[in-house]
């Protein structure tokens, strides 16, 4: 008979810990807003969806490791914890920005906003939990022995998540050639970040026919140029001959576009950081 084994480690360590405060703090932050009632629309739902999903990821990436089930699971556990916490990180950073800029008003007073207020803190705890346990796993300089915890993969997330982004903004846009090179741009290069985050996790890397770091920095390469043309091509034509229109909501195109502007540029800056990464991986060895 199989006596199922209890590994403590898992919660009293500095990871364990803050997985712990950010369990706790992501199921406080969602209760506090289902109980005001108010997360209607499609910033409450990515907001309430947000707090749940690392709520429960969490949950069970603490008990898989508390009862040592994670060496069983066909994936390599280690990526796929560190490409987590960095997803975690930056889905609740977001959720921290778009949830009192959306609900709340002002003046804040009674109940109800007190309520979102304290949900809007605990949610900014939880981001500074996920933030710490990815400064704990992340590897050190030279380890590529889990490629997610180091500065490159951590920043193929970070690349994946910002083009989701963008795909949020993109409800409309024009018939224009220059437009849609720039959608081409984001597709293909999400496609291709996501596929390498996918056969890292499930330990396909060994059926590429060439080495992980050298197919980095063409890729890179690749994108980074890509990026450039579509942070030049974006605003030409998104805002040539058009200017702002006086009443410009929340959901007006114009604010929209300019999203994908600052996100273009974000992510070019990420192709470039992550180049520079790979490009060190490749020519600069570290001393034995």
């Amino acid at each position: 008979m199989a006596v199922a084994t209890v590994n403590l480690h898992a919660v009293t360590s500095w990871v364990g810990i803050a997985r712990l405060f950010a369990i706790v703090l992501s199921c406080i932050a969602f209760s506090l807003v289902a109980s005001t009632r108010a997360f209607e629309g499609p910033y409450g739902t990515w907001c309430m969806f947000t707090w749940c999903f690392c709520f429960a990821v969490t949950l069970l990436v603490v008990l898989l490791e508390l009862l040592e089930l994670y060496p069983k699971l066909p994936l390599s556990w280690d990526d796929f914890t560190s490409a987590f916490s960095m997803l975690a990180t930056l889905m609740v950073f977001t959720t921290s920005v778009v949830f009192p800029s959306t609900f709340i008003n002002s003046p804040c007073s009674g109940s109800k906003c007190a309520r979102q207020a304290m949900a809007t803190t605990v949610s900014c705890l939880c981001f500074l939990a996920y933030a710490i346990e990815v400064g704990l796993t992340r590897a050190k300089p030279g380890d590529i022995s889990s490629f997610l915890s180091t500065v490159p993969g951590f920043l193929k997330v970070f690349e994946a998540y910002v083009a989701c982004l963008i795909f949020s903004l993109l409800d409309t846009f024009s018939s224009e050639a220059g437009l849609q090179w720039c959608v081409a741009v984001y597709s293909i290069c999400f496609i291709v970040t996501l596929l390498i985050i996918i056969f890292t996790i499930g330990r396909c890397l060994s059926y590429i026919p060439c080495p992980l770091e050298k197919m980095l920095v063409a890729y890179n390469t690749l994108a980074l140029m890509m990026y450039i043309t579509a942070t030049i091509l974006w605003p030409l034509y998104s805002f040539r001959g058009r200017s702002r229109p006086e009443s410009c909501g929340r959901d007006c195109w114009w604010n929209k576009h300019l999203g994908v502007t600052f996100l273009t540029i974000f992510n070019l800056i990420a192709y470039l950081v992550d180049l520079v990464y790979s490009t060190k991986m490749v020519f600069v060895r570290a001393p034995p």
